[in-house]
């Protein structure tokens, strides 16, 4: 029995990186329609995140069929909860993905504000952030969850700066409120992917450690 649970808590572990992975593949496609005017990758970004839905309604039958299957003791108990609890977050990721694509496909139908250049940055930085994580969760790495929680620091910084260049261009030019309203919402997109994959490092670390708080 112990052999059958290791084998299905290491499957559903590997299904829940490939899930993380794939909205990590969304991220730069979501940042071609944004920053290089593609809305014709649009659609791609849309079909890969239904690749994820698909991947979270799976992996959420194969956890409630471990729990009731083999009663897992508290340790391995602990990384089923960890799975479950953040299929939602990984899944509302590639959602925030989606709404960049759209929010850069419909940008892309005029002329750019500015450089978008902090976008830009938060973008690399949800990268290394999402590659981290699914680090830290193969290795149970508590060091790297914290890392991971770090940067989200970094990227709510890059959102506050992008958010009052904004502001200063909506005061200078009215002309210009409608397209920075929807960069801000771009901004506000990319800050939620940092805060969903903050809710899954701290997980991470209970995982780890049993313990809430570092």
């Amino acid at each position: 029995m112990r052999e059958a649970l290791d084998t299905d808590l290491r499957n559903v572990l590997n299904s829940a990186l490939n899930m993380l992975g794939t909205v990590e593949r969304m991220l730069p496609i979501a940042g071609e329609v944004l920053l290089h005017a593609r809305p014709e990758r649009l659609d791609e970004v849309r079909a890969i995140d239904r690749e994820v839905d698909a991947m979270e309604a799976q992996i959420e039958a194969e956890c409630l069929r471990i729990i009731a299957l083999h009663q897992p003791v508290a340790r391995d108990l602990r990384l089923v909860a960890l799975i479950l609890k953040s299929l939602s977050d990984i899944e509302r990721m590639g959602d925030y993905a989606v709404h960049v694509a759209e929010d850069g496909a419909e940008l892309a139908q005029q002329p750019a504000l500015k450089r978008y250049v902090n976008l830009a940055r938060m973008l690399e930085r949800l990268s290394e952030m999402s590659q981290n994580l699914r680090t830290a969760i193969a290795d149970r790495d508590v060091s790297r969850a914290e890392a991971t929680l770090r940067m989200d620091d970094e990227v709510d910084e890059l959102y506050e700066q992008t958010q009052r260049e904004l502001v200063t261009y909506m005061l200078e030019d009215p002309r210009h409120i409608s397209k920075a309203l929807t960069l801000m919402r771009v901004g506000r997109s990319l800050e939620r992917v940092g805060d969903h994959m903050e809710n899954v490092a701290e997980r991470v670390r209970y995982w780890v450690t049993g313990q809430r708080e570092g």
